[in-house]
């Protein structure tokens, strides 16, 4: 069963940072592209960034590229999000995914706020 779990998440002061972390199982994590999405309440969920299966292209929603960095650990089974420089916009619930597949995690909060 794909199971996706997200963690990292927190309250932060805006120009601070966090990385969140996505542990994967129940799939051969190493061959999917892999991607971060962020959803505020009553809003859309945004594809944030994309990793490919190697992790060797990446590709970045403009609202947060140059601030955030997807990589991955295929030998962890792991996906991770390098946030910089926060803003309060970047406030949200993140939630990982396979883009091929139809499974989500539960999400982890991220909350920018001074």
């Amino acid at each position: 069963q794909v199971q996706l779990v997200e963690s990292g998440g927190g309250l932060v002061q805006p120009g601070g940072s966090l990385r969140l972390s996505c542990a994967a199982s129940g799939f051969t994590f190493s061959g999917y592209t892999m991607s971060w999405y962020r959803q505020v309440p009553g809003k859309e969920r945004e594809l944030v960034a994309s990793i490919s299966s190697a992790g060797i292209n990446t590709n970045y929603a403009v609202s947060v590229k140059g601030r955030f960095t997807a990589s991955r650990d295929n030998a962890k089974n792991t996906l991770y999000l390098q946030m910089n420089s926060l803003k309060p916009e970047d406030t949200a619930v993140y939630y990982c995914k396979a883009p091929a597949l139809n499974y989500w995690g539960q999400g982890t909060q991220v909350t920018v706020s001074s």
